[in-house]
């Protein structure tokens, strides 16, 4: 049985001037939600340590808050994660990263014996010094047979830095080679210390399950990137279409694209939904389902071009559409239940990766009928309508 007759043609260009004015209207309150409130950033983006935990005992996101506050943390981020197996379970994130300043290196390699001038009064000199990306390991290599006591000792009193608790710390790492190991406390441990000392007895557990921390620079970069991977899919897409239609087609694809991007982060953004990796990786695989939907319309709108020759092109594009109609309901349709299953039952990232491909999967099949094709008529009859061989006006 079919969707929609075969056949029968319905009028969706009669309603192009309210569809477009719609459009326009949820781009603009997209822009002006970017600028105010503005979207909650990811700590991918912004940088800082996330880490999310599962309480054994009945507390509230303000009881968590006030305990982050009071180890030190500024400005705390506590959102309760929807877990059915446990309902206080919280992901926690700070600005603070588990990072060792360039001055506070230099400190340190002072106190090791390390350096150009080999400090006064040591038994033992370090021929290497390296720190770990994420401040929570330094490895040192001596000349001589190391002495893990007076390394610990001299590790003391550095602020910002201390020795994570451990019967082996510091240890050796390469007995052949004199290499040593530190292990510090990260910000995802110093933050569980301070649950444990201010939250109730026996609610805290052992460890979190899990922690993530990002630098601010790597986390700006990372967004420069992702705001550029779009960018760049948007131009080849818009060149992909040019080549394979012709120039009338490119701007309305495009167009439709960024509406999808567009709308589908300010919703996000005014549901107060985090932008993240996931989300760009939503986005571009909105991108790509959307101009899959616009060419196949656009294909069939071309075949119709040299069949309906008498017509004209906004009749065309009603005739093209309602053929394409049943594949398009039935594909999308399909898709947004599987989606839909993922959102209901999945967890963390997994929800919002299928809730943001929901929204823009709606608007994409919106945006094939209601914002590329108009795009395309009022091209067709500002610049094409003279052209030898072009359809009818209506």
């Amino acid at each position: 049985m079919q969707l929609f007759p075969i056949g029968k043609v319905y009028d969706f260009m009669s309603q192009r001037r309210l569809c477009v004015g719609v459009s326009l209207l949820m781009m603009l309150a997209s822009v002006f939600l970017m600028f105010k409130p503005g979207p909650r950033l990811g700590t991918d983006f912004i940088g800082g340590t996330e880490v999310e935990v599962a309480f054994q005992a009945p507390v509230d996101a303000g009881q968590v808050r006030a305990a982050v506050q009071a180890a030190d943390f500024s400005a705390p981020d506590v959102i309760r994660v929807q877990d059915e197996t446990n309902p206080y379970r919280y992901l926690i994130r700070v600005q603070e990263v588990s990072t060792i300043e360039e001055a506070q290196q230099r400190e340190i390699e002072k106190r090791l014996c390390y350096g150009e001038a080999k400090p006064a009064g040591c038994a033992h000199y370090a021929t290497e010094v390296k720190f770990s990306p994420g401040g929570e390991k330094i490895t040192i290599r001596y000349e001589g047979e190391p002495d893990l006591n007076w390394i610990a000792a001299q590790m003391e009193g550095l602020e910002g830095i201390r020795l994570r608790a451990g019967v082996n710390n510091p240890t050796i790492q390469n007995a052949r080679e004199n290499r040593v190991e530190i292990a510090l406390m990260s910000r995802g441990d110093q933050l569980m210390d301070g649950l444990r000392a201010k939250m109730p007895q026996g609610s805290v557990p052992e460890a979190a399950l899990r922690t993530e921390w990002i630098g601010p620079k790597a986390g700006a970069q990372l967004r420069d990137a992702a705001i550029k991977s779009i960018l760049i899919a948007l131009v080849f897409i818009m060149a992909y279409v040019a080549f394979r239609f012709d120039l009338r087609f490119a701007p309305g694809g495009v167009l439709a694209l960024v509406h999808d991007a567009l709308v589908t982060v300010g919703i996000l953004t005014l549901m107060g939904r985090e932008l993240n990796l996931t989300t760009v990786a939503a986005v571009l695989t909105i991108i790509g389902y959307s101009v899959n939907d616009t060419v196949v319309v656009y294909d069939r709108v071309r075949e119709n071009l040299g069949k309906l020759r008498c017509s004209s092109f906004p009749h065309l594009i009603n005739v093209s559409i309602s053929e394409m109609l049943s594949r398009t309901v039935l594909t999308s349709g399909t898709t947004i239940m599987v989606l839909v299953c993922f959102f209901i039952w999945g967890t963390g990232t997994l929800r919002d990766f299928a809730l943001t491909l929901i929204i823009g999967m709606v608007l994409g099949t919106f945006s094939s009928v209601y914002v590329a094709l108009p795009l395309t008529d009022w091209l067709d009859r500002k610049f094409f309508s003279q052209v030898k061989g072009a359809p009818k006006r209506a």
